[in-house]
């Protein structure tokens, strides 16, 4: 005589959950009560690739970054179609009993393929991949003063002399920047006040 089982297979489902979720609670509560817990405000700060946060978080940011995504998953996602296509294509069994299975999976495939392609081409000439740069504005102004007067300023202002390390206060010799201009003492400054001290009126 054959015994009947008292639980159904749903019945199982349910006590293997029911298990699950049980044995989830169980380690929650071990660690509660096992683990140190000394919360600081360095731990209690958020915490992204290793960079400290400053500022407030409500800042823009690029939102491109999630239609790159959102695009890349799409992809992604639909390449998980070739798997059992290639299951199909690779069986020798079935392409045995009649060729055409062979010949129309492949088909296929070049339509799947040639659809994501049209996709990807879409989007790339939508501009979706890529970033938004920022423009460079040139300035522009009514001022009739030639381009090579403003060369000419910043090559002079950026003339300039490094004076050399020393110990002592005699003057130091400049070297020039270039060989053509003699070399200048510079006039030792005086300073531009002179501190006084005073003394408390207690004493």
């Amino acid at each position: 005589m054959t015994e009947v089982s008292q639980i159904s297979e749903f019945g199982k489902i349910l006590i293997f959950l029911l298990t699950g979720i049980i044995m989830v609670c169980v380690i929650f509560f071990i660690n509660r009560l096992l683990a140190p817990n000394n919360p600081n405000p360095e731990k209690l700060s958020s915490y992204e690739c290793g960079e400290e946060p400053t500022g407030n978080a409500w800042l823009p940011f690029n939102s491109r970054f999630y239609v790159i995504a959102l695009i890349f998953l799409l992809f992604d996602v639909e390449m998980v179609f070739v798997f059992p296509w290639a299951t199909v294509f690779g069986n020798h069994e079935l392409i045995a009993q009649d060729s055409r299975w062979g010949w129309f999976s492949l088909a296929e495939m070049f339509v799947f393929l040639g659809i994501l392609i049209l996709g990807l081409v879409y989007v790339w000439a939508k501009g979706d991949l890529e970033w938004i740069k920022a423009k460079p504005l040139v300035p522009t102004t009514d001022v009739n003063i030639p381009a090579s007067f403003y060369e000419q300023l910043n090559l002079e202002q950026g003339k300039f002399v490094v004076k050399p390390f020393s110990m002592t206060n005699e003057p130091i010799v400049a070297e020039a920047v270039t060989a053509d201009a003699p070399a200048e003492t510079p006039a030792v400054k005086k300073p531009m006040f002179k501190p006084t001290f005073k003394k408390p009126a207690n004493e």
